[in-house]
């Protein structure tokens, strides 16, 4: 009998550690809404990162039809995970709209980080899809081609032909994840 009630103590606490990680992460940071300018600051300043980090990025981003860039996304968990960042849709160099990204998840899930995401569209059809969507959940409604721009990797529009290209760069953290199945992308309101 001791023992199993031990066993559903530590249970508890887990979960209980958990649910404080995402309402720490989670709420908190949503419950701050960045204004315009601090969000286009942060997108400038990861759009240079990405330029500097990734050979060609200069020429691929030419090629989209527009960007999603997403700076400081936190991810976070233990068992219960959570996601989110601000960002902004970019055409023609010019934010046009605001976004952000959340997820939550349940399993095994242990750390976090914090990490730059750059969202290309690279057809009109892919992205009137996004634009007319209020909650676009990848995955569901448009398939994310993820790559990996670590250390020196080259991108180049010969060899990509999906109609939505993902980056997870400047990942600092324990947590290595790049997939975007499951988060939602929001407009907000600015």
């Amino acid at each position: 009998m001791k023992f199993s009630v031990t066993i559903c103590l530590r249970k508890s606490a887990l979960v209980a550690t958990g649910l404080i990680l995402v309402l720490m992460l989670s709420p908190a940071v949503s419950a701050y809404a960045a204004t315009a300018r601090e969000i286009d600051v942060s997108v400038d300043v990861a759009l240079e990162r990405f330029y500097k980090e990734v050979k060609g990025a200069h020429e691929f981003t030419k090629s989209a039809k527009a960007l999603l860039i997403l700076p400081k996304v936190i991810k976070g968990g233990f068992f219960f995970g959570a996601e989110y960042g601000e960002g902004a849709l970019r055409i023609g160099g010019k934010s046009v709209a605001y976004y952000n990204i959340a997820s939550g998840s349940f399993g095994l899930t242990f750390g976090g980080e914090q990490k730059d995401i750059i969202i290309a569209f690279m057809t009109d059809d892919a992205l009137n899809k996004f634009r007319k969507s209020e909650n676009w959940e990848a995955g569901i409604d448009g398939n994310i081609a993820v790559l990996d721009v670590g250390a020196g990797a080259t991108v180049s529009t010969a060899t990509i032909k999906d109609p939505i290209v993902g980056f997870v760069f400047g990942v600092k953290g324990l947590m290595a994840d790049a997939s975007f199945k499951g988060s939602k992308l929001t407009k907000l309101k600015k």
